[in-house]
């Protein structure tokens, strides 16, 4: 008689996991129908045809149980992850106070991701144009992830801004 549960047991969990995790025709589906056949063939053996006939009856209730709980929405909800995870690895570069039309420095070679200055904070910018020197005026045009979309800032552009750094570009 163990036996027998035992094999109903495991060809119901083979049968959900079937269902649930591993959908169409695979081990598990074909697992759940060997044990749950030869459960039902031992039952007919040891038992005969009346003992047989409750075995196989067991079987269906128990399977048709099994699939409509399993398939129910609400069962696999209880097991579910309901958190959620806002944090990052690196910080956003709205998280740093960078906003578009603030102006910068590049660090690196943008060729076409590299370092910039940003104020006080050093993030990593992506340009638009080709590539961007070291040591290049750079203004925040767009965000790219985690990332700062920049282009660069031409010479009449700086010189308007700083007039006494460029002698004879005033204007």
């Amino acid at each position: 008689m163990w036996l027998i549960i035992t094999l109903i047991i495991v060809g119901i969990l083979l049968l959900v996991a079937e269902l649930v995790l591993l959908p169409g025709i695979s081990v598990a589906g074909i697992g759940a129908f060997l044990s749950l056949a030869v459960a039902a063939v031992y039952g007919f053996f040891l038992y005969g045809i009346l003992g047989g006939s409750v075995v196989l009856a067991a079987i269906i209730i128990v399977a048709v149980a099994a699939v409509v709980i399993s398939l129910r929405a609400n069962t696999w909800q209880r097991l579910s992850l309901k958190s959620t995870i806002d944090a990052t690895s690196t910080p956003t570069a709205e998280q740093n106070d960078i906003r578009i039309g603030q102006r910068g420095e590049t660090l690196t070679r943008l060729a076409p991701m590299g370092k910039v200055r940003v104020g006080d904070v050093t993030v990593e910018a992506k340009s638009v144009d080709a590539y961007i020197d070291p040591r290049q005026a750079i203004e925040v045009i767009g965000y790219d992830n985690t990332a700062v979309v920049v282009r660069r800032v031409a010479v009449q552009e700086r010189a308007e801004e700083r007039p006494e750094a460029f002698p004879g570009k005033n204007s």
